[in-house]
């Protein structure tokens, strides 16, 4: 329990740490340098993840870095002057790839994935949990799609500035508080649910594929 909770707590510091760095690389003239490291760093965690995943992590990893290195020393001077646009479409496609996998759930002949998740928690749901528990899915479809087009926007006409305060420090809380509000939501309209923690419906993300883990029901 202990280490869960201190790898968590590591998890949460890095993405602070993170948010405030890439925060000062865009509001600071002279940090590009740092702002084309954070750029990169979530690719190169990514291509250091499948690595370690794969069959042949060494053999993987021998084949992998020198064609990484050949392409951070072709890309680094475009990456330092547009780090910012690089986050972006990263940050985007991460939201968008959420939409799809929540938004695909929903298609005919399909279990929603937040029925799902209340199904393995609870067991068989009745009908109008099932209708909720659907609506519930299609609203964070539409949330995920609303941030990348609002980043985007931002991006496009507002100050570098702003985009960056609401791509560092204000996205990541509004999901938090849609994920709360819909869970005093559901704690109101569905008494059944009621056994439903907060902690359970937060493990049962974190545990999907939309978490980022396999599931582990």
């Amino acid at each position: 329990m202990k280490r869960r909770w201190l790898r968590q707590a590591l998890i949460a510091a890095s993405i602070l740490i993170y948010a405030v760095l890439a925060h000062y690389s865009n509001a600071t003239p002279g940090a590009r340098p740092l702002g084309a490291v954070l750029a990169l760093a979530p690719l190169l965690l990514a291509l250091s993840l499948a690595v370690r995943r794969s069959r042949h992590p060494l053999i993987a990893g021998a084949l992998l870095a020198p064609v990484c290195i050949a392409l951070l020393l072709v890309s680094w001077r475009y990456v330092e002057g547009n780090f910012a646009l690089v986050i972006l479409l990263q940050q985007c496609g991460a939201y968008l790839m959420l939409a799809v996998v929540f938004g695909r759930s929903l298609g005919r002949g399909q279990v929603a994935l937040c029925t799902r998740w209340a199904t393995a928690l609870q067991g068989p749901l009745p009908a109008r949990a099932q209708r909720y528990t659907r609506a519930v899915t299609a609203a964070w479809t539409v949330f995920f799609i609303s941030i990348s087009v609002l980043s985007a926007l931002l991006y496009t006409f507002a100050p570098l500035r702003v985009w960056s305060v609401f791509s560092n420090f204000l996205t990541l809380p509004l999901a938090a508080l849609m994920f709360v509000g819909e869970y005093a939501l559901r704690q109101r309209l569905l008494p059944s649910m009621r056994t439903i923690t907060l902690a359970d419906t937060a493990r049962a993300y974190f545990q999907s594929p939309a978490g980022g883990a396999a599931p582990r029901w």
